[in-house]
């Protein structure tokens, strides 16, 4: 603002981070991280770790969702995500359905490339019916970097949340920590089976919510499928 037209009197707050942190040695490093609210000694640029995860082409933002995918007024729009064992090397899908919180696992094991995650999706939904598959809420994950040919095969429109945004997929958030207690951070998960993983799935769809009135995720979705 004081100097609009003067751009080498402009400085990002980047700059001025990185400063503080690669002048700081000793006592001084640690008066800085005292000062600083998030307490850290060192500091990555976000542009530059943006750019090293990169975007997925083609994504289509949260925000051109359907409005009843919003409401949870339609049933069959779903919000997924990858849960991940120990050091990240390995991995199971969680998907639920927003309107039911009806839960479905898949499992990766050591392998998340794009290919493994949407074959894995598509195996998981394969039985379901048609308009009970309407859409797919996801973060911004490369293992979704398909999403144009699993849309294609599926018929399943898939949209993306706005970056570093995880109450966008809250339903998932929410059972992703439910389901921490059957899979704990610190395991391997590839040890599990997805004959395992249907039956933590399915006592997690057997248990009665009170954002359902008190209905299990089981019945609702029951209602549903015989209509």
């Amino acid at each position: 603002m004081e100097h609009p037209g003067d751009e080498e009197m402009r400085i990002s707050r980047e700059t001025i981070y990185r400063a503080l942190y690669v002048q700081a040695r000793g006592e001084l490093r640690r008066e800085v991280a005292r000062a600083l609210r998030s307490g850290r000694t060192q500091r990555r640029p976000r542009k530059a770790a943006q750019e090293r995860r990169g975007r997925i082409p083609g994504m289509v933002p949260i925000a051109e969702r359907p409005p009843e995918a919003d409401s949870r007024a339609v049933p069959g729009h779903w919000e997924g995500d990858l849960l991940l064992g120990r050091q990240g090397r390995s991995a199971v899908v969680t998907l639920v359905e927003r309107k039911t919180r009806y839960v479905l696992l898949a499992q990766l094991g050591r392998e998340r490339t794009t290919e493994r995650v949407t074959q894995a999706l598509k195996e998981r939904i394969r039985d379901l019916p048609r308009h009970l598959v309407l859409s797919l809420t996801w973060d911004q994950g490369k293992e979704l970097a398909a999403h144009a040919r699993f849309s294609v095969d599926t018929g399943v429109d898939v949209y993306f949340c706005d970056p570093h945004s995880p109450w966008q997929r809250g339903t998932n958030e929410n059972t992703n920590g439910l389901l921490r207690q059957y899979l704990p951070k610190g395991e391997d998960l590839s040890r599990y089976s997805q004959e395992e993983l249907d039956r933590i799935a399915a006592e997690l769809n057997d248990r009665p919510r009170q954002t359902l009135g008190w209905m299990k995720p089981s019945e609702k979705m029951n209602e549903l499928l015989l209509r």
